[in-house]
């Protein structure tokens, strides 16, 4: 009994001696885990005789001793506002500069920078890649540098401050905040009464999602177990990247694409919705008028784009609607994949007609749904949108009509429409500035405005010079390439976490 209350009395003094550091000890949580991945990625370079096991196991080793030298003398300290958008911010952009080592040690490519595009291009789910031009192929990388490379999108795709909360359960409600901030979106729902519980559901519904898609493209022609995997990865993370140059046209199967283009629409849907379904509520997706208007948009927008490339005379009715319907779908849920088995095949949708491309930058705006894995404004915001332009047009007729603001029979609150609104104002303001900026730094237009609203919207592959079929090197500068970081970093975590990140940073680090 003394013994026990000793040994109680102990952790006590230990625990009070601990630092109260919120960002210190999420951001060391978050190097943890993704020095695990690095590590599995290590064994897989090893079991394949790749030439790059030293340096994954030598990234592994420094990521977990640098998590650890942040995560065990610290506890979660402030949970207000500003330090809750800091934390989030600034893990991220520890982890995606962190995660480049394995390029570094690598010495995967030519210039150190395009390492950390790679990286923060993972992280962030945007699939735009350096790997081509003056840098080495995708196809010359061992096993399992390309394992870890997709294994940065699987991580970004939920979320690795969700993968914090779920083993931190004393952050209590700052731990809803820390998953809203992180989110892409407007909110973030409850799935279990502990915030812990709900980070835990959400990772086990991502994680189970992976493994079909793994088993669904493992039965299919063509792609092999490992291939699967990767696939699983990047496809559930709607992140993009490939084990091929060229990308999912590696295949050239119309049975891969399928199945991809189902799993992608899964991947760009609010995973609330997926875990109401698992538990018996069959209805949630017909109730749901954000799910509603994201199928209707994939629909529409699959319809029309096949019927400009049939009726534009380019190719033959099934390569319109078999190169239509996956390019729409993956460009509309942001996840990148490309087609295409070839320049200027029906895949490169570089070389259609300026309307279908017109159709496919509309879709670049706006990605998926809220709480999916997919970048983007968000559909929900559309569906704002148009419902307000509704309702003003009601009022213009009627001005004393009481008309509430309505996305099927959900009353959405004029505090959120306006927040919505400014939201899209400050959205295309970035983007537009992205476009110009990067015209000043040499870009061609065409390309420039592809590559911002790629970049922004975590899309991957852009318009002009940067394509399905081509590397970011081969469109962008240097500096241009810098410039899309950015815009990658801040289209992941949308604008309020980087905004807010410089508000406290020194706050987050006090109790």
């Amino acid at each position: 009994m003394k013994l026990s209350r000793e040994r109680d009395t102990s952790l006590l003094v230990h625990e009070r001696r601990r630092a109260g550091s919120t960002l210190a000890h999420v951001a060391g949580l978050a190097l943890l885990w993704v020095s695990a991945g690095v590590m599995i990625s290590a064994l897989v370079e090893l079991f394949t005789d790749g030439p790059d096991v030293t340096p994954l196991m030598l990234s592994a080793g420094l990521m977990a001793a640098l998590g650890l030298a942040m995560w065990a003398p610290t506890k979660p300290g402030r949970t207000d506002t500003a330090t809750i958008f800091a934390t989030v911010a600034w893990t991220w952009i520890i982890v995606s500069v962190i995660g480049a080592l394995p390029y570094l040690f690598a010495d995967t490519f030519v210039r150190w920078d395009d390492a950390f595009f790679e990286s923060i291009s993972g992280f962030s789910c945007t699939g735009s890649t350096v790997f081509g031009g003056d840098n080495p192929a995708i196809h010359e990388q061992g096993a399992g540098l390309l394992f870890y490379r997709s294994m940065t999108q699987w991580y970004g795709g939920m979320g690795m401050v969700v993968l914090a909360v779920a083993v931190l359960p004393f952050l209590g409600v700052g731990g809803l905040s820390l998953i809203s901030a992180e989110a892409p979106g407007p909110s973030s729902d409850r799935l279990a009464p502990r915030v812990s519980q709900t980070a835990r559901r959400l990772w086990l519904l991502y994680a189970g999602i992976t493994t079909l898609i793994a088993l669904a493209l493992w039965l299919a022609p063509g792609p092999t177990l490992y291939e699967s995997i990767n696939y699983a990865f990047t496809t559930a993370s709607t992140g993009g990247f490939s084990v091929h140059d060229a990308s999912v046209g590696f295949y050239d199967s119309s049975v891969v694409e399928a199945i991809l283009v189902i799993c992608m629409i899964i991947g760009g849907a609010n995973f609330t919705l997926h875990w109401r379904a698992v538990m018996g509520d069959g209805g949630v997706y017909r109730r749901s008028g954000e799910f509603r208007t994201y199928l209707i948009m994939l629909v529409s927008a699959s319809t029309i784009v096949v019927a400009i490339l049939w009726f534009a005379g380019d190719f033959a009715f099934a390569k319109s609607v078999r190169a239509g319907v996956f390019n729409v779908v993956s460009l509309g849920t942001s996840t990148g994949f490309g087609n295409a088995t070839g320049g200027d095949t029906p895949g490169d949708f570089v070389g259609w007609v300026p309307a279908a491309l017109i159709v496919l930058l509309v879709l670049m705006v706006f990605g998926g749904m809220t709480g999916s894995t997919s970048g983007g404004a968000k559909v929900f915001r559309l569906h704002v949108g148009v419902a307000h332009v509704r309702r003003a047009l009601r009022l213009a007729r009627n001005p004393r009509a009481v008309v509430p603001l309505k996305l099927g029979d959900t009353v959405v609150p004029d505090a959120v429409a306006a927040r919505v609104i400014g939201f899209m104002f400050l959205y295309s303001g970035l983007a537009l500035s992205g476009w110009f900026v990067l015209a000043l730094l040499g870009t061609d237009a065409t390309t420039a405005l592809g590559g911002s609203f790629s970049a922004l919207g975590n899309m991957g592959p852009a318009l002009g010079e940067v394509g399905p079929v081509n590397s970011f090197v081969e469109g962008f500068s240097r500096p241009a390439r810098g410039v899309l970081m950015v815009l990658m970093l801040v289209g992941r975590l949308e604008l309020f976490p980087l905004l807010l990140m410089f508000v406290a940073p020194m706050r987050s680090l006090q109790r």
